[in-house]
């Protein structure tokens, strides 16, 4: 199949604008991207291209975004081996170490995570998967009960198996992320964690002691009581995949009503991940 490149050239003071472009764009078909030093590639299967929807996203960007963008047609190629070609190993806190099977392993690390990215995301290189695995490497999660909502490739619920969790359910909309969990729980030999298809909808009735959930503002806006129905008292529920500032201050208090009591966050390049405990009887 031809595939269409899309080149853009983006202001790179605004790297939260980028991801957030990045982010309509994979909501309108383009499938790939590629990082370069004045921006990123996107790619997109030509029969897949709609110029209006290209149009709708740029028009709607912030006014002081700037973005330009060169087009060219290009010949079918192994699109996994350009992914593999992009993902290089990452280090959290001098505890975990996160490559792919074909890097070298790294033994001075304790904890080794091994991802085959497939076009998934969630392979720990994003500034939100990062903050949530810093969370996780905080947390006591030994024979707790844990759910990872948005799982990705499923990295989250790995480690938090590597740390002692007792059970994992990992739960993912697109297809492609639940397979490719599936595929780096086997990597791994995690036998302790469940991966799902659905949405909130489709949350076990069971209480987890920590819920997972990096999505995005407004899918989390809309969880946010479905996660209250599913966590223990006392349970501690960890947020990201938005923004700093207004993000923050309407999940803040759309948490509160739900019972959840706001305790921290941290942020990095406008990204955040943010801890609350649930306590019904606020």
């Amino acid at each position: 199949m031809k595939y269409l490149e899309f080149d853009f050239n983006c202001n790179p003071s605004q790297s939260w604008q980028q991801d957030l472009l990045i982010d309509k764009l994979g909501d309108t078909g383009f499938d790939t991207f590629e990082q370069t030093e004045e921006g990123f590639k996107a790619y997109i299967p030509e029969p897949n291209f709609n110029p209006i929807d290209l149009e709708t996203v740029l028009l709607n960007l912030d006014s002081g975004f700037q973005v330009s963008y060169k087009l060219s047609s290009i010949a079918p190629q192994n699109w996994n081996a350009l992914w593999e070609s992009n993902f290089q190993p990452i280090f959290i806190k001098d505890r975990v170490c996160v490559r792919a099977t074909f890097h070298d392993a790294y033994p001075d690390y304790p904890i080794e995570i091994l991802i085959d990215p497939k076009m998934a995301f969630g392979t720990g290189h994003h500034q939100t998967t990062s903050l949530m695995m810093e969370y996780i490497l905080e947390e006591d999660l030994e024979g707790k009960t844990i759910l990872d909502i948005g799982c990705g490739t499923g990295i989250l619920g790995i480690l938090a198996s590597k740390l002692l969790a007792n059970n994992i359910v990992s739960i993912d909309n697109d297809p492609i992320c639940v397979e490719s969990s599936k595929e780096n729980k086997h990597l791994n030999n995690i036998s302790n964690m469940k991966v799902l298809e659905g949405s909130a909808y489709a949350i076990p009735h069971q209480n987890f002691d920590i819920i997972l959930a990096n999505i995005n503002r407004n899918i989390l806006l809309e969880h946010l009581y479905y996660y209250s129905q599913a966590i223990v008292q006392g349970g501690n529920l960890f947020l990201s995949g938005f923004y700093q500032g207004e993000d923050l201050d309407l999940l803040k208090k759309e948490a509160a009503k739900c019972g959840f009591e706001f305790m921290d966050y941290k942020t990095r390049d406008n990204w955040v991940a943010a801890k609350f405990k649930f306590n019904k009887e606020q």
